[in-house]
């Protein structure tokens, strides 16, 4: 009788915390000011458009890279359009060429605390029907078209333009500079890792990195509106597997149980329907969405300006709201590639199936593999792991080689807020962690929706007007080191 008479009373004491903490976040809320993303590239004129046709002319030198193939000739045409394109960097640094990939040396007046800014020259193969050919670097509607004009020989001709117009002043950098450029990026090959044994046989150790990965990101999580200085500070880990599921094969009029296909499908749809990898909110993307809590429509601002509340809510709700925000906050697998039986009316002797893992460093590359194949047991297939890598170290959001950065893109983007970001994808910045604690991925030129879908896919292309911020932001950090 006492219990019954306990529950209701310990039932209102806690709908009564709640209420009293959700009215605290509420509060919380209301008192914080609202914030607005008010940075916009400037309209195009001479200088953007000098800009554009040095990108244009970039485009024009074909570089698709094929993942294993060394194909150095089609680099090294590419190098006699930089050569044109900015003479004093190459008549002035000292260039190093390995197989393709270019680094260039620039002595500064102080060599203890070397700046490496890097983007690749490499592009992934064009295919379909384009609006412009892919490789015309067609300049129309306010943009530079084609291959690489986002995914990045924009922030190539960024860099070598800015040493180009500091050359032009005779400036002398504080600090040593390096331009590096590999030229096997898209396929995670070994142009990067040679150009760092490079720099370890020299025995530099570089104190800041700047590579791509982040970038301005226009509308970058769904009710934050405007533009955004996304700085990258790690990526996750990634694998390509392949499983197979076999058996004797045989007549399909005749099935027989649990064939490959099935049991590749039960599998494929366990994962899929019980996600199998743990959820944690890491501390940079809890400050990535702390960042952007004051700019966020109210139902957000409420949630993301009070983790201490909602984590656990957001744990559960962001990877169905969003893929990519969903893709911070665990591993992820996705299934690729598949074959089987070569006739409508054969059951396969063999079926295969591909998948591409990106680990969180929560759960990193051992452990989610170890998922996985415990899976792949439970069904009865054969597991292979193609590929693997752990991800990488985390820069430290509050040191002083981020804190730098942040300061960079506050003062050459005037109202763009700048905020930590997690790549779920890859570049040739990981490859630097050996030499290096200070890599940060952030491309200074806008990626709205448009060149966002433009990668790695149809109609790449890149708004021009935002190029004199890319070309700047490289000059402003050589001069604020």
């Amino acid at each position: 009788m006492k219990l019954l008479l306990i529950l209701p009373i310990a039932a209102g004491i806690i709908l009564a915390v709640c209420a009293l903490l959700l009215l605290a976040a509420l509060v919380r809320t209301l008192l914080t000011p609202s914030k607005v993303s008010s940075y916009k590239a400037p309209e195009a004129d001479e200088r953007a458009m000098g800009y554009a046709r040095k990108l244009s002319e970039m485009i024009r030198c074909e570089t698709v890279s094929h993942d294993g193939m060394h194909e150095t000739e089609k680099f090294l045409a590419f190098h006699k359009v930089l050569e044109e394109l900015f003479p004093l960097v190459h008549r002035e640094l000292e260039k190093t060429q390995i197989d393709g990939n270019l680094l260039f040396y620039w002595a500064g007046k102080d060599h203890s605390r070397p700046l490496v800014l890097m983007s690749h020259q490499d592009v992934v193969p064009a295919e379909g029907e384009w609006i412009h050919d892919p490789f015309s670097g067609d300049i129309a509607d306010g943009k530079v078209w084609g291959r690489g004009a986002s995914d990045t020989k924009c922030s190539v001709m960024g860099f070598f333009q800015a040493a180009e117009e500091l050359l032009s002043e005779g400036y002398v950098p504080p600090v040593d500079v390096y331009l590096s450029s590999s030229c096997t990026e898209e396929w995670m090959g070994d142009g990067c890792p040679k150009l760092v044994d490079e720099l370890e046989r020299r025995g530099v150790r570089p104190w800041l990195v700047v590579d791509e990965g982040g970038g301005i990101i226009t509308d970058p999580v769904g009710g934050i509106k405007g533009n955004f200085a996304m700085a990258g500070v790690f990526e996750k880990g990634k694998a390509d597997i392949k499983l197979k599921a076999k058996s004797n094969g045989g007549h399909a009029s005749a099935p027989s149980a649990h064939s490959p296909i099935a049991r590749l499908s039960a599998f494929v749809n366990e994962i899929e329907t019980k996600n199998p990898f743990r959820r944690k909110m890491l501390p940079e993307v809890q400050s990535m969405f702390e960042t952007l809590a004051p700019y966020a429509s109210f139902p957000l601002k409420l949630v993301f300006g009070n983790m201490w509340l909602f984590k656990p809510l957001l744990l559960i709700v962001m990877p169905k709201i969003s893929a990519q925000a969903g893709a911070m906050l665990r591993t992820t697998i996705a299934f690729t590639m598949q074959s089987g039986s070569d006739a409508y009316n054969v059951m396969p002797q063999e079926a295969t199936l591909g998948a591409n893992m990106r680990f969180i460093p929560h759960q990193g590359m051992e452990e989610s593999i170890a998922v996985i194949r415990k899976l792949a047991d439970k069904h009865s297939l054969d597991m292979e792991v193609m590929h693997a890598v752990d991800p990488s170290e985390s820069v430290d959001i509050h040191g002083e080689a981020f804190g730098l950065v942040q300061r960079v893109i506050g003062e050459t983007f005037p109202g763009l807020p700048g905020s930590p970001y997690v790549m779920t994808g890859a570049t040739d910045a990981r490859f630097y962690q050996k030499i290096c604690d200070n890599v940060v991925r952030f491309a200074p030129v806008i990626y709205g929706p448009e060149q966002m879908k433009g990668m790695h896919g149809l109609n790449e292309n890149i708004e021009y007007n935002c190029l004199p911020g890319c070309v700047d932001f490289y000059k402003n950090l050589i001069r604020a080191m």
